[in-house]
């Protein structure tokens, strides 16, 4: 019989661990998230920090569904026919993002290439709601290339 060899286990650095989610401030998020019925990247895009992130208290919200219109490589988030355009969702975005007290916010979406505005709209409106409603907040929005349509811009 052949003995096999013994192997020691190699510690993962700790850079590389992902955390658990836990912590009263994963539960605020997860709890704005879910009640408000909001998308993050952090959740569709399989993202090793959420638990890291929302424990912290932030989160990078995704308009305009979780459904991608693109199949880009790189990219975790699901693709296909996305849902109706969801027109109230800016305003729970705003209102997130006020019950987070955060200071600065990062907006992101999924590409809707099926809507005539590529989702501009949508955006407009966001960004529009979470101005009103949280005036001293930061905005980093990460807005799709719109199929290079220059025009959609002009809202």
């Amino acid at each position: 019989m052949t003995e096999l060899p013994v192997t020691t286990r190699v510690k993962k650095p700790d850079w590389l661990r992902v955390k658990l989610p836990i912590g009263e401030e994963y539960r605020h998020v997860r709890g704005l998230v879910d009640t408000h019925k909001l998308h993050t990247i952090c959740e569709s895009g399989n993202c090793p920090n959420m638990g890291e992130c929302w424990g912290a208290g932030t989160a990078t919200f995704m308009i305009l569904g979780n459904v991608c219109t693109r199949s880009c490589g790189f990219c975790a988030v699901a693709t296909g026919r996305p849902l109706a355009v969801d027109y109230d969702e800016p305003q729970r975005v705003a209102e997130a993002i006020f019950l987070m007290k955060v200071k600065h916010a990062v907006i992101t979406s999924v590409d809707r290439d099926e809507l005539k505005d590529g989702g501009a709209e949508i955006w407009h409106n966001t960004i529009k709601a979470v101005k009103a409603l949280n005036p001293g907040t930061t905005l980093e929005t990460l807005i799709p290339d719109f199929k290079g349509k220059k025009k959609i811009l002009k809202l």
